[in-house]
């Protein structure tokens, strides 16, 4: 998620700071991935190697599952158009994607 906010941001110092007060504020809360969770994102990866998934989007997919979250920030509709919470569960991805 942060990736992707960062990304949208682009360059704008002024937009970043702001980002910076948003997430101190404890509006969000940062997740942690373990060495434990290795396993389960190669797992991961090697499920979606046909996209590919990246590591971003394993730690991702990954994080909603083992915190039972359906919603998504991201960009990449097409992946997480893809991707699956436990195994047949479809994300719900903000934001909408723009008509084309």
């Amino acid at each position: 998620m942060l990736t992707e906010l960062f990304h949208l941001l682009g360059d704008s110092p002024r937009e970043r700071d702001r980002a910076w007060t948003f997430l101190r504020s404890g509006a969000v809360t940062v997740l942690p991935i373990a060495d434990d969770d290795l396993p389960d994102l190669e797992d991961l990866m090697k499920r979606y190697e046909d996209r590919p998934m990246d590591f971003a989007d394993a730690t991702l997919v990954l994080l909603a599952r083992r915190e039972s979250l359906s919603t998504i920030f991201t960009i990449d509709h097409d992946d997480f158009e893809t991707y699956r919470i436990q195994g047949t569960s479809k994300f719900r991805i903000v934001p909408a994607r723009r008509s084309r």
